[in-house]
């Protein structure tokens, strides 16, 4: 009975620390769309790092860089990318929580017009 009681507390515990890593994930991933969704919207996009921290266990990293496009062997007429309204960046959202160093990046292409 008793080798019976602790191999379902171990069953137990175990399902208690997915459950908490699973939550933690999911946090995670609401705080990394949340902040993909928030870049060039109060302000335009423009190439840098912001950092900050959420609820006091949630460092996150936004990161914008101007992103090129490649056509490879394209044959169609001629595009001159300094001639386009749209300037195409590269929005990547990391967020990192725990002891053990979780991360989840999220990463996005963004158009923002030109000035």
């Amino acid at each position: 009975m008793a080798l019976s009681l602790g191999i379902l507390l171990k069953i137990f515990s175990g399902g208690v620390n997915t459950a908490q890593v699973s939550e933690n994930y999911t946090v995670a991933i609401q705080i990394a769309e949340s902040l993909m969704s928030q870049a060039g919207v109060a302000a335009p996009l423009q190439a840098g790092e912001t950092s900050g921290v959420e609820q006091d266990k949630y460092e996150w990293l936004l990161r914008v860089t101007p992103h090129n496009l490649s056509f490879g062997n394209f044959t169609g007429a001629k595009l001159d990318a300094a001639q386009l309204p749209v300037t195409l960046f590269k929005v990547s959202v990391i967020v990192s929580w725990g002891d053990d160093n979780r991360r989840l990046e999220l990463t996005k292409l963004k158009l923002a017009a030109t000035e």
